[in-house]
């Protein structure tokens, strides 16, 4: 994720966010509470071809429990999302509520409604406790989690079969799985799936670094160079090195290697949950497992990725009309059917015990309370991210661990 409208950045992760294209305007009316005190503005990125009708359904539901108020969609791609916003909010006409990813530059610049007063106690107390966390400033939570992202290892059952492995839980017995499966010498097919190309190279160096032990930093302070990543950034290189992975893990991309192993050509690799949805499209017939995450000594973590609702104070008149919709969107029935459609996990209890007994997602569901995020709500994140994204691959390229990481940090540090 990336810094605040200060820098001109709210995009959310590559990974959550489909790139589809669909759009419409505030109706008649602007943000700045220029529709009125029951007129809320509602600005959302797409994250699919359904997007904008499935919130047309939550708002023709709403409208129907409350027709004094009237909610304006405005859907963007994620491309144009933060243009959108930005000259919004520098015209004096920010929406009312914005789906977006960050949030602190909003909630330091005082545009943003603390969460509390913008809902119910019982709306607050049914968000998990991991993704209050990453939704808030210091103390106060300015974010609403509304989609959760958490990864978990896809395995070929076959390949590992015939190589003679088991499913790993750490790092040494991935390293020997994925030799095995290369060692079987089938044409195209490969290990462990390692994309440490600029897609998401943020996002498997947090898999790799953070299941050692280590960390990115939180909103005080990036820390990429330290002892523990430097031996998970050793790891990733020996992985390379020692023939566990595919060839030129420095430049491939999560999207096109996921498809490979849809294909049935990869034998292990990170996926999300939509992934489930895309090998039942794909090849349904692919015999594969998803397990925990292999760490360094076998304890569990996953990598988890939330964008959030954001309530604007404007005018400030609209505060009990976006209450009513918060409040409303967050039922169950609502919430769950929403975020499931989308593809992507409930951020809170009663959706995560709704969807408990579903099997395709149950170990995503699982691994939630030991999520850990990107120090997203540090101004130097933006900077960081885009040093993962450029330098990492390196890794694979033989260029010494420490020099990496020196490189990314300095990068950091620069903001």
């Amino acid at each position: 994720m990336k810094k605040s409208i200060r820098i001109g950045s709210v995009i959310a992760t590559a990974a959550i966010a489909s790139m589809a294209l669909s759009s419409c305007g505030f109706s008649d009316s602007s943000g700045g509470g220029e529709g009125g005190s029951n007129s809320i503005d509602l600005l959302v990125p797409s994250y699919s071809d359904g997007t904008q009708g499935l919130w047309e359904d939550v708002i023709a539901g709403f409208e129907e429990e409350n027709p004094d108020i009237t909610v304006n969609l405005e859907v963007q791609s994620w491309d144009n999302l933060n243009d959108v916003v930005t000259t919004k909010v520098q015209g004096g006409k920010a929406p009312d509520i914005m789906n977006g990813g960050p949030f602190a530059g909003f909630a330091a610049d005082d545009l943003l409604y603390p969460v509390s007063d913008v809902t119910s106690d019982d709306t607050r107390a049914d968000f998990q406790e991991s993704f209050v966390e990453s939704a808030s400033v210091g103390d106060t939570q300015y974010g609403l989690p509304l989609i959760a992202s958490s990864r978990t290892l896809f395995v070929n059952n076959d390949l590992l079969a015939q190589a003679g492995v088991e499913a790993p839980t750490t790092w040494d017995e991935l390293l020997e799985a994925g030799k095995a499966i290369n060692a079987l010498g089938l044409p195209s097919t490969y290990g462990y799936g390692l994309p440490l190309g600029s897609e998401e190279a943020q996002a498997e160096s947090a898999i790799w670094f953070m299941g050692g032990g280590g960390t990115f930093g939180d909103a005080d302070a990036i820390t990429i160079d330290t002892p523990e990543n430097l031996e998970a950034a050793t790891f990733i290189q020996k992985m390379v090195d020692e023939n566990a992975t595919q060839p030129d893990a420095g430049a491939t991309d999560r999207t096109p290697l996921i498809d490979v192993f849809i294909q049935g050509n990869i034998g292990m690799i990170e996926g999300l949950p939509p992934t489930v949805g895309q090998i039942e499209e794909k090849n349904p017939e692919l015999d594969y497992s998803m397990v925990p995450i292999p760490t360094k000594d076998g304890e569990a973590f996953t990598l988890g990725v939330a964008d959030h609702l954001m309530a604007f104070k404007n005018d400030g008149d609209k505060q009990d009309a976006i209450t009513k919709f918060f409040d409303y969107f967050y039922t169950p029935e609502v919430y769950v059917n929403w975020v499931t459609t989308e593809g992507f996990l409930p951020t809170t209890v009663s959706g995560g015990e709704q969807l408990a007994d579903d099997p395709k997602l149950k170990v995503f569901l699982d691994a939630l309370p030991s999520a850990e995020f990107y120090p997203s709500t540090n101004p130097n994140w933006s900077a960081t991210d885009a040093a993962f994204k450029s330098l990492v691959g390196q890794l694979a390229q033989g260029k010494d661990p420490q020099a990496v990481l020196s490189e990314i940090q300095a990068k950091s540090d620069e903001g």
